[in-house]
């Protein structure tokens, strides 16, 4: 679950670390506050919104029926 109230993010340590990993190429992290707060760029909130959900619907397991 992840939570962004302006530029002020509140996730789970599992989805915080995908971001860690996101930023590491697109710096959008401003700092890293613990493990599960971090603050990301005002500006880049729904770049960082949708490709977090692109990552999260690749690494859902699904079973077929």
């Amino acid at each position: 679950m992840t939570v962004c109230l302006r530029n002020y993010l509140y996730s789970d340590p599992a989805v915080k670390q995908l971001l860690v990993n996101m930023d590491e190429t697109q710096h959008f992290i401003i700092p890293d506050l613990d493990d599960n707060h971090l603050l990301i760029k005002a500006d880049e909130e729904d770049r960082v919104r949708k490709e977090l959900d692109a990552e999260l619907e690749r690494n859902t397991y699904s079973l077929d029926t």
